[in-house]
């Protein structure tokens, strides 16, 4: 039986494969980490807003646990986004044109975690900032030079 196993092995020898991302789909997007972000930045205002109903105790703990929940989810969600395309998406000839890169992306999933730690509006708002507008910007134009319509 092994030597079977080798025969067929011999024939069918593994290829090295390359691509971009884990499946390779091709298929990018800031959209995801925008709604994302957003979502996380709702559920902040949700919180805020909830101190000042007149609900019971109970149903405002109730409410609030599934508001933070529900912030806690999206944040990760929008950090797991911004990291596939960090990871997967921009290259090294990206870095030559946006030295920052690296940077921008660092500081937008530290704003992912903090988000998820925190109920802080500010740095809700300066996520959502990131994300629409520089991480954004920078994808479209990475996509345009690809001669593609940037999906965002």
């Amino acid at each position: 039986m092994i030597n079977f196993l080798k025969i067929i092995y011999s024939f069918f020898l593994p290829q090295s494969v390359h691509a971009h991302c884990d499946i390779p789909c091709g298929i990018y997007t800031t959209r995801q980490a925008s709604v994302a972000a957003e979502t996380a930045a709702k559920m902040v205002q949700k919180i805020q807003e909830l101190r000042k109903t007149d609900k019971t105790e109970i149903d405002k703990n109730h409410e609030l646990a599934r508001l933070v929940a529900v912030k806690e989810e999206w944040a990760e969600i929008c950090k797991r986004e911004l990291f596939i395309l960090w990871a997967d998406y921009f290259k090294p000839e990206h870095l030559s044109k946006y030295p920052d890169l690296h940077d921008i992306f660092w500081i937008a999933v530290k704003l992912c975690s903090q988000n998820k730690r925190e109920v802080n509006p500010a740095a809700a708002q300066q996520l959502r900032d990131l994300v629409d507008g520089k991480i954004t910007q920078i994808f479209k134009e990475a996509e345009e030079t690809k001669g593609e319509k940037p999906r965002v």
